[in-house]
């Protein structure tokens, strides 16, 4: 994961246009999820969690679905994190990489095979 450009939550909020504490409602709601990196283990997201839009930059829409299907077989948000960015044979990439391409029932179905 040492590729990964990393955000805090005010970088990432100023990123979609909104307020940090807004960020921090989607992570508690978990909507987003967030790891704690560097040396202060300040709360860091992918910046690939963003996506281009036609108004603004958002959260990619099928990541909320793919967390709750991996947070309700019992990963943490550090397993989950390190499964999204890890290649994998059957995606022909990372997770992530697949989300992002639209490969949204693909990437279900790697994760079932993970549970």
């Amino acid at each position: 994961m040492d590729e990964i450009e990393w955000l805090s939550v005010p970088e990432f909020a100023e990123r979609i246009g909104v307020e940090a504490s807004r960020v921090r409602d989607l992570l508690r709601e978990g909507r987003l999820i967030a790891v704690r990196r560097g040396p202060n283990s300040a709360l860091a997201l992918p910046a690939d969690f963003i996506v281009p839009g036609d108004h603004a930059p958002h959260v990619l829409a099928t990541l909320h679905g793919t967390f709750t299907l991996l947070k309700d077989a019992g990963f943490t948000d550090d397993e989950t994190m390190n499964w999204l960015f890890s290649p994998s044979e059957e995606l022909g990439g990372t997770p992530m990489h697949a989300l992002r391409e639209g490969r949204r029932a693909a990437v279900r179905r790697a994760a079932q095979t993970e549970l």
